[in-house]
């Protein structure tokens, strides 16, 4: 969209205390009479597509097809267990998506299972593309991309969670890695960011998690201008 780094950061901190924030009227909307409680997600989805979309209008921006830079972003449609890809590259495949608001195609794709209720949109319900495609390299690739850098987050073997909720949320990570490894193999630069000390969700990390990705790129910067250089030549 155009935004610098430090004004992302300072996007997502204001937004970060809605996302996880417990709406009543998603509760109540669970509520089926003489049913109990269907709950899809502890947290409604709804304040990612909020912060997305008024952030994205505040660039003068609405749908995906407005963004400048190509983009893929993969979601999964649970009632077909069908991976789709909303993009600005035009594409006549039936499983991707050209033309729907950034707030939506963003929400659908960080649907985390367990954690945000799907999102229902026209004939589907989408949750995050991780569950079937968590590092979307061969997207990339298929869209037209020459080389691809794969940015991945080590998940920190000697880290033991505690409690059913951050077990529960380890196990979700650790079936993500496995699904991503086919795409990591074949991606053509690999970084590897070590943020394992941080609690997924924890927002009062998110400096943890921006610090450590800043002095991760300071590290390598000068390899990928090379690498970059290189692949210029040929």
């Amino acid at each position: 969209m155009g935004y610098t780094p430090e004004e992302m950061l300072k996007l997502f901190k204001y937004f970060s205390k809605n996302i996880l924030k417990v709406d009543p009227r998603h509760l109540i909307s669970n509520v089926r009479s003489g049913k109990g409680m269907k709950l899809d997600g502890a947290f409604s989805s709804v304040n990612v597509e909020i912060a997305v979309r008024e952030t994205a209008k505040l660039k003068n921006m609405k749908n995906i097809m407005d963004l400048k830079i190509p983009i893929a972003i993969p979601t999964v449609d649970i009632n077909q267990s069908k991976k789709y890809v909303f993009t600005n590259l035009k594409n006549t495949k039936d499983s991707y998506i050209n033309d729907i608001d950034i707030g939506i195609a963003v929400r659908s794709s960080c649907s985390y299972p367990g954690v945000f209720a799907p999102c229902d949109y026209k004939e589907y319900r989408f949750v995050d593309g991780g569950v079937l495609d968590n590092i979307p390299t061969d997207e990339a690739k298929k869209l037209g991309v020459d080389k691809v850098a794969c940015v991945k987050f080590v998940l920190g073997t000697n880290v033991k969670p505690k409690g059913m909720y951050n077990i529960a949320l380890k196990c979700v990570d650790t079936i993500f890695e496995g699904l991503a490894k086919p795409s990591i193999d074949i991606s053509d630069y690999v970084f590897d960011v070590d943020v394992s000390h941080a609690s997924v969700f924890n927002i009062k990390q998110i400096d943890y998690c921006y610090n450590e990705g800043y002095k991760y790129a300071i590290t390598k910067i000068n390899e990928f201008k090379k690498i970059i250089k290189e692949d210029n030549k040929k």
